[in-house]
């Protein structure tokens, strides 16, 4: 059985199978919503069918909505071409349950796939000018937030995502100035206010270069016209996974591979994610929005979505990914669920949450402490998602600051608090530096994974072979001092000699980085 249009048809076969499939009249809900747009979404990768495309089948099982979401690819069309197109924008979503057990859900919400291309973008243009259209959502990624060089020489052809963006949003505010939010559902602090202030430099420069008039600039600025709600969304979401993938075809479901494009996207037909989600977004929606609470989401004020973000970066899951994944990288594990079977590993999972929990920004909508809980005793072991400690570890020296520079400053401010009593947090700072050597714990060496500041800190460590020794204060003073690295100056807050000395620990020779972990606890 093909994954189609056709075959959806055949409805007994996919509910025989333990499939769960569109309660909604898919054909009516495709017409609609080419009339009378509603929703559209850009970067149209894993995360996206996984949490977002699901959510909107929710309300449109229960009829709460009438249209469906127009997804567009702004980055690497291949997606469209490879599993949009053939599979009539159907995809298949599993979710992977801690006790093995799969929960299988053909999707059918998105209606109609894009490209920011030359071809599509008359219709892109012709959906922004909609009054009808109420939200964009975004999954780009953060980098893609970033303007390009060119971007701001001409509406007309933008060279990148945020110039197609902005240029889009200067055509509905010729075709009516009609109301929109729009919503990024990217990881980055502060999301919205990050999109807003993009886009706005680039609507500044086109209204100071007369390419559009200066009425562009306060449809932008009027939250009433045009909103950027912050949002905090949470799903471990990896890569399709084999196993996932052999399943489906158990079932007679063709063609279930997985596909990577030229440019290193990896998709497929299907998306595996765990069970646990979240999702809190600012409620500002100048043309109204869909019921999506009725599926879980919590819509509430900035400052609670602020709080909430800071809660899961800095304290109840980031943090915890970082210290178990550096420590998982050199211990030679290449699945998080089996780090998190460590015992050693596991103390010092419960040691930086206990830490964080002190200073934990509460913010009222969910409990900082349940949220760890399911973190620790859910999340993280579920042996059926294939998450790595490898990828976690990507770009660490661009997390730290934020998944313990905030808990370290904490600390520094309170009362009654001091940072001397920190334990874990400095281990996994020490961690980091001894991980940067790029030797496991068997003295082997292994390949650190992308990181931008790798050219600039691993000078440091390239002389320094296990068992030698070394002045650790001396060799770690250039970079336990750098406030852009930590979030704060490592002396200044008295850790950096806590840290040299677990970091000595640790290089003593084979086996020293799991001793050192046992013996502190």
């Amino acid at each position: 059985m093909k994954l189609n249009e056709n075959s959806l048809k055949d409805r007994e076969f996919w509910q025989s199978k333990g499939y769960e499939i569109p309660l909604f009249d898919r054909e009516t809900v495709r017409e609609r919503t080419k009339s009378t747009p509603e929703w559209l979404h850009f970067g149209a990768g894993n995360i996206f069918r996984a949490y977002i495309a699901k959510l909107a089948q929710h309300i449109l099982d229960m009829s709460d909505i009438n249209t469906g979401i127009i997804a567009a690819e702004g980055y690497d069309y291949e997606i469209i071409d490879a599993v949009y197109k053939p599979f009539d924008e159907l995809s298949i979503s599993v979710t992977l349950s801690p006790d093995g057990n799969m929960k299988k859900t053909v999707l059918g919400s998105v209606v109609d796939s894009l490209k920011t291309n030359e071809k599509d973008m008359p219709r892109l243009r012709e959906i922004f000018a909609s009054k009808s259209l109420q939200f964009v959502t975004l999954t780009i990624t953060e980098k893609g937030y970033s303007i390009v060089p060119g971007d701001a020489s001409t509406p007309d052809k933008p060279v990148s995502f945020l110039g197609t963006l902005t240029a889009l949003c200067l055509h509905r505010y010729k075709n009516g100035a009609y109301p929109l939010a729009i919503v990024s559902l990217d990881n980055c602090s502060h999301n919205g206010v990050l999109l807003y202030m993009a886009v706005r430099q680039l609507a500044a420069e086109w209204v100071g270069d007369t390419l559009a008039d200066d009425g562009f600039l306060d449809y932008i600025d009027n939250p009433g016209l045009i909103a950027f709600p912050n949002t905090m969304i949470d799903k471990i979401t990896p890569y399709p996974d084999k196993g996932v993938a052999r399943k489906l075809s158990d079932d007679g479901v063709e063609d279930m591979f997985s596909h990577v494009t030229a440019k290193g996207s990896v998709t497929a037909p299907f998306v595996n994610a765990e069970e646990p989600e979240y999702l809190v977004i600012e409620d500002i929606f100048p043309n109204g929005r869909p019921p999506l609470e009725k599926a879980g989401v919590i819509f509430t004020d900035r400052e609670t979505v602020d709080k909430f973000e800071k809660m899961k970066v800095c304290t109840c899951l980031n943090p915890l990914h970082t210290a178990l994944s550096v420590f998982a990288c050199m211990l030679s594990y290449k699945r998080v669920s089996d780090a998190m079977k460590d015992e050693d590993l596991l103390k010092l999972v419960h040691m930086v949450a206990k830490e964080g929990l002190k200073v934990v920004v509460d913010p009222g909508i969910i409990s900082p402490k349940d949220f760890i809980d399911t973190v620790i005793n859910v999340r993280l072991p579920n042996p059926y998602i294939p998450d790595t400690p490898q990828r976690i570890a990507t770009d660490t020296s661009k997390k730290l600051a934020v998944r313990f520079g905030e808990t370290i400053k904490a600390y520094a401010r309170s009362e009654k608090l001091k940072t001397a009593s920190l334990v874990g947090v400095p281990l996994v700072l020490a961690g980091w530096c001894r991980y940067l050597m790029a030797i496991d714990d068997n003295g082997d060496n292994f390949i650190l994974d992308p990181d931008p500041m790798l050219p600039r800190l691993l000078p440091h460590f390239e002389e320094i072979t296990l068992g030698a020794d070394v002045d650790c204060k001396e060799l770690l003073a250039p970079i336990l001092s750098k406030t852009e690295i930590f979030g704060a100056d490592l002396y200044e807050t008295g850790l950096a000699d806590k840290v040299a000395e677990y970091f000595k620990m640790m290089i003593k020779g084979k086996g020293a980085v799991r001793k050192t972990i046992h013996d502190i606890y």
